[in-house]
């Protein structure tokens, strides 16, 4: 028979104690025991000990007769006594996972303390939830990085779902309740730009891509694509029709945008169309992205069969020349402004007030 020991070997002559977990295995009906350390690194005595009649010395561990150090003694079946130090962390209790209280009744578990054991998780990860249960909480949120991936289905069997995830790491969820879980779902969208550039000429700066969809192949369009984490709306597409045709421009307006569900692996899209004025005019494409740019005239460019039979596309067009020609139309700019939801310094778009 086999059964896990978790936790705590208290080591003589030391005042700090250790994590450990045990294995421990039952060979004879004469009740030697013997512990299997999983961890190498770490040095372990063995809680129950054998006397020279074959007994266990483990009713001889009792919490009067062990040096206090601050922390909870726990009581297993058999009465085999197991010591827990406190740890200095949101969770009282070390046979806890080291977590914290979230805004909205729930609790974020702290990833840089989780234990490299799978099997001191195991146990840890089910004590957790069983303590979060009784003290009412509701979601619980669980980030585990790369180098600790073997602990993944661990929460997976535990009930955990996958939520999101990024380089370096998986988010995984666990809602309490008995109920839908109210936890927001992750992150659903991309965003991409397009820039509409137009010089004085009136001629409009278009590039025809290498690879593009069939439906789009050898077309000229406007510079288009995605935004970077953390980027701006204004400033990536300043940074893609740079990227892509060597231009400089100043960024004017958001003219319109486009929102679709269900494209990209089941995930929706934000299309922003932005308004910009260049401010240089010599032309060098990114030769792994773009076959070729040039400056077209308006005419020619709209003349294109793509963009006749694209309704939505020659809208875009239209609301562009309308502003740049102020025409009763004017798209969104970008203002800083503080919001006391998150006290941060953000753009917010919109057209000024007359």
């Amino acid at each position: 028979m086999t059964s896990i020991v978790s936790n705590i070997a208290y080591g003589s002559r030391s005042s700090s104690l250790h994590y450990c977990c045990f294995k421990l295995e039952q060979k004879n009906a004469s009740r030697s025991c013997s512990f299997i350390r999983l961890e190498k690194s770490i040095s372990c005595r063995p809680l129950l000990t054998t006397n020279s009649r074959g007994r266990q010395n483990s009713s001889n561990y009792t919490s009067s007769n062990l040096p206090n150090q601050g922390g909870t003694s726990i009581k297993k079946k058999g009465g085999n006594l197991v010591v827990s130090p406190n740890i200095s962390s949101p969770s009282t209790d070390p046979g806890l996972l080291h977590a914290h209280d979230d805004e909205y009744g729930g609790v974020i578990i702290d990833p840089e303390c989780l234990p490299s054991s799978v099997f001191a998780f195991a146990s840890m990860l089910s004590a957790s939830i069983f303590n979060w249960k009784l003290n009412g909480k509701k979601g619980v949120w669980l980030k585990i990085l790369t180098k600790q991936s073997d602990l993944i289905p661990v929460a997976i069997r535990e009930g955990f779902n996958f939520h999101h995830a990024e380089p370096g790491y998986v988010m995984l969820t666990y809602w309490i309740p008995d109920e839908p879980s109210m936890l927001p779902d992750g992150p659903s969208h991309q965003i991409g730009i397009g820039g509409f550039v137009m010089n004085e000429n009136r001629e409009v700066l278009v590039v025809k891509e290498k690879q593009c969809p069939c439906q789009c192949r050898g077309i000229w369009k406007l510079p288009t694509g995605f935004i970077n984490k953390s980027e701006e709306i204004f400033s990536g597409a300043v940074r893609e029709v740079k990227e892509e045709t060597g231009i400089d421009t100043t960024f004017l307006d958001v003219i319109a945008f486009r929102h679709v569900h269900r494209i990209a692996f089941e995930k929706s899209d934000l299309f922003f169309a932005c308004m910009l004025k260049p401010v240089s005019f010599d032309i060098s494409i990114d030769e792994k992205e773009i076959q070729a740019a040039k400056w077209m005239p308006l005419e020619e460019f709209t003349g294109q069969k793509f963009y006749q039979e694209d309704q939505m596309l020659r809208r875009v067009i239209d609301l562009c020349v309308a502003t740049h020609d102020n025409k009763r139309y004017s798209g969104f700019t970008p203002h800083q402004l503080i919001s006391k939801f998150d006290g941060k310094l953000s753009y917010l778009y919109y057209n000024e007030m007359n």
